[in-house]
């Protein structure tokens, strides 16, 4: 998705409105004055008179409206005054612990302070980078963290269950997302990193109580495109190491990240210790781990 920026007077944000006026569609940005679906290009128009492109064929899209200056692509955290809500989940390919989900409001006045720190995809930083700037991050950037311990989620997910592992990160991406815009952040865009098509995202979200109005674009790698993002992939990364480490306390052995080999053989030696009970404490046992570390058990 690309995104132009243009800052209007009040005649040009005038004569735009009058020829969007057919295309207008709703936006509860209390911010945003008008909001319009012009062919494949979604229009903001705020109250500072920012008008925001953001689509397909941007360009094109500007010259027809009557903007004759070629307008420059850029990464869009770097564009004028723009705030972003990013969301990111750890945990969901990792057999043991839990799945945590963080969103997070990040707006141009937090650039500087996050490149400082060194912010970036979780998966570029080591745990011990993520455990020193992750708790930084956490006082100084709105954000709401939700973590369902394995516990909790093999009582919603798998067979019999509300939930499948995808409508389960539908849930808490929206509940996470709801919580930060019900106590005020006002986000230019939202982004989710994807793990599912909008239109998957969109069926299973019909089911969710705390709904909003707000657009989300599920954008693929979003954690190196947006600091909100790669804000949540930290503080999410940190939360589900701490879970990790609490259970693997509680149940004596040391739970490895992931779900490869390592995982079935430690999965089996909970099963011969303490019975299925041990690896429903622990583990998410709709993953075939769990099938493997019984076959392991003969």
């Amino acid at each position: 998705m690309n995104t132009f920026v243009l800052q209007l007077d009040e005649k040009a944000v005038q004569d735009l409105i009058e020829k969007l006026s057919s295309y207008s569609i709703q936006n509860n940005n209390a911010h945003v004055r008008f909001a319009a679906k012009f062919q494949e290009t979604t229009i903001l128009i705020y109250t500072s008179g920012k008008a925001v492109f953001q689509g397909k064929n941007v360009s094109e899209t500007a010259q027809r409206l009557g903007f004759q200056t070629e307008p420059t692509y850029q990464d869009e955290e770097s564009s004028d005054n723009l705030s972003f809500i990013g969301s990111d989940e750890v945990g969901n390919g990792s057999y043991f612990g839990g799945l945590a989900v963080v969103a997070s409001f990040v707006q141009p006045s937090d650039y500087l302070f996050l490149k400082e720190l060194g912010v970036d995809d979780s998966k570029n930083l080591t745990d011990a980078k993520i455990r020193q700037i992750a708790p930084l991050l956490e006082a100084k950037i709105p954000h709401k963290a939700l973590l369902l311990t394995p516990q909790k989620y093999n009582q919603v997910v798998g067979p019999n269950h509300r939930h499948n592992a995808v409508s389960v990160k539908v849930a808490m991406h929206n509940q996470a997302i709801f919580l930060l815009l019900q106590e005020g952040a006002a986000p230019d865009k939202i982004v989710i990193d994807a793990f599912t098509s909008p239109n998957n995202y969109q069926k299973y979200v019909k089911g969710e109580l705390n709904r909003f109005t707000n657009p989300i674009s599920l954008e693929e790698k979003a954690e190196g495109k947006y600091l909100a993002v790669a804000v949540s992939s930290i503080i999410a990364r940190k939360l589900f190491l701490d879970n990790l480490a609490t259970l693997s306390q509680e149940i004596g052995f040391n739970l490895p990240s992931g779900a490869g080999t390592q995982s079935d053989k430690i999965a089996s030696q909970i099963l011969r210790t303490y019975g299925e009970d041990g690896l429903r404490h622990t583990a998410k046992l709709h993953f075939k781990n769990t099938k493997k570390a019984y076959q392991l058990l003969k």
